[in-house]
């Protein structure tokens, strides 16, 4: 699954790395000192979106180059950063994808090929078993109507039908 977040922190991250190295390699204490401030950042939770840490290490970065009394590399790291991620959310995909969930009997597997074919979507996997068959199929959604979960749970054969997005949200 594709995680938009997870490749703008790549961007982001260079450039804040970059921010870093131009505030410290002025100053040989400067540095010293920045690997000393920087090794004893922990987080003690569970950072669940990699576009956290990027703010984490932006406001860190920021406040580094202001403390060493460099706000030109503050302001300019700050203003290209600020952009960048300003450009790079209106960039973004606006379908969500989810993985599509159905595990029924033969009975209703000619109904639901039937309703699959108006659908769009890659089959993920398919489990068959002596009394089911389970399809994993991914799927991406413009708008929050998951009605057609509710269609599919009416087919009589139909054993159950979940809907998950890619963050681990779970709907039925």
């Amino acid at each position: 699954m594709y995680s938009y977040n997870y490749n703008v922190s790549f961007v982001l991250m260079t450039m804040i790395t970059a921010m870093i190295i131009m505030t410290i390699s002025t100053n040989i204490v400067l540095s010293l000192g920045m690997v000393g401030a920087l090794s004893i950042v922990r987080f003690r939770t569970a950072v669940k979106d990699p576009l956290d840490i990027v703010y984490m290490f932006w406001a860190i970065s920021a406040g580094i180059a202001c403390g060493a009394k460099l706000y030109p590399i503050a302001f300019t790291g700050s203003a290209a950063v600020g952009l960048a991620l300003v450009w790079m959310s209106g960039r973004k995909i606006r379908e969500q994808p989810y993985l599509f969930i159905i595990r029924h009997t033969e009975k209703a597997a000619d109904d639901i090929r039937t309703r699959l074919r108006r659908m769009t979507y890659h089959l993920k996997s398919k489990t068959v078993r002596n009394d089911f068959i389970e399809l994993t199929l991914e799927i991406r959604l413009r708008d929050d109507n998951t009605a057609f979960v509710n269609e599919f749970s009416a087919i009589d054969g139909v054993i159950d039908v979940a809907l998950i997005n890619y963050t681990g949200d779970y709907a039925q």
